[in-house]
């Protein structure tokens, strides 16, 4: 029998008084089998840093290859920003630079290995590309 996803409820009022973003949401999280606990973390606490109009999860989750871990899209529906979680690809990142104007990553492990890795591949606009590291 396949494992099915975990589903958390979080209950955050979120208080950013630099962006002035003043919010209460309830968030229904599922965390994939194949999903760590810190991972899953980080991807609620990279929503809540990003939080705007337009955020959405990705719809298809982990399983889904072809679509980031969070968008923030425009009222028109166009992509504004691209949010990964963990250690993507150096390919994956280059789509990305080129699909949206904004790309972040979120790192919830050392991110030196992840840059090391990342160091003479070709990757669209690189410099552009923002790196968090979570502890």
């Amino acid at each position: 029998m396949a494992l099915t996803a975990t589903i958390y409820n979080f209950d955050i009022d979120l208080a950013d008084n630099d962006r002035g973003v003043y919010e209460t949401l309830a968030l229904r999280v599922a965390r994939h089998p194949s999903e760590s606990e810190e991972y899953m973390l980080t991807r609620v606490l990279a929503y809540l840093l990003e939080y705007t109009e337009g955020i959405a999860f990705s719809s298809g989750g982990l399983s889904s290859a072809d679509e980031p871990a969070i968008t923030i899209a425009d009222l028109t529906g166009a992509l504004r920003a691209w949010i990964e979680i963990g250690t993507p690809d150096a390919e994956r990142l280059h789509r990305a630079a080129k699909a949206a104007p904004r790309v972040a990553v979120y790192v919830h492990r050392d991110p030196t290995q992840f840059l090391n890795r990342l160091a003479g591949e070709r990757i669209h606009r690189r410099e552009a590309i923002e790196i968090w590291s979570i502890d």
